[in-house]
């Protein structure tokens, strides 16, 4: 596992990044986490997750808009759980997540806009690879996202610079 500094990835690369705006906190086991973005976009419905993180997500980082939504858990202990046995490298979640204390222990990152103890109802809704918006930054399949306690950067192309 790669450990990132974003402040040392937007030092040497500053016309490759876009930096999330600072709204994320660290949910999860890993305080970075960075790799090739998988999109999602769901509004109170976590179905595609569940999908998601049950594939092999080696190198890969799952972008999750879900609306913003603070009503909402999009990702609780059991599905990050999927996660960090399929190699998933971590998850940003434009919504809320639960099971925080457990989330800590599981080895996979997790960044979100909260916490919220309700889960999603499952509708099985969503679209999966989009190109979507928030934070002030575009997230598209293949692109690239870092994250660490400094924040979220989105870079075009792949800055694996380790600590």
């Amino acid at each position: 596992m790669q450990h990132y500094l974003t402040p040392d990835l937007c030092d040497a690369n500053p016309e490759h990044i876009h930096v999330l705006e600072p709204m994320f906190s660290n949910f999860g086991g890993r305080d970075s986490f960075g790799g090739e973005i998988v999109t999602l976009k769901c509004f109170e419905d976590n179905s595609l997750v569940r999908e998601q993180v049950e594939l092999d997500g080696s190198g890969k980082v799952l972008v999750v808009d879900g609306g913003g939504s603070l009503r909402r858990a999009l990702l609780g202990d059991m599905l990050a759980e999927k996660a960090a046995k399929n190699g998933w490298e971590g998850l940003l979640i434009y919504g809320c997540v639960r099971d925080v204390d457990a989330l800590i222990q599981i080895d996979v990152g997790v960044q979100a806009l909260a916490s919220h103890p309700l889960k999603t109802d499952k509708r099985g809704e969503g679209q999966l690879n989009v190109v979507v918006s928030f934070a002030g930054v575009t997230f598209r399949p293949g692109e690239y996202l870092y994250a660490d306690n400094n924040g979220v950067i989105v870079s075009t192309q792949c800055l694996a610079m380790p600590e």
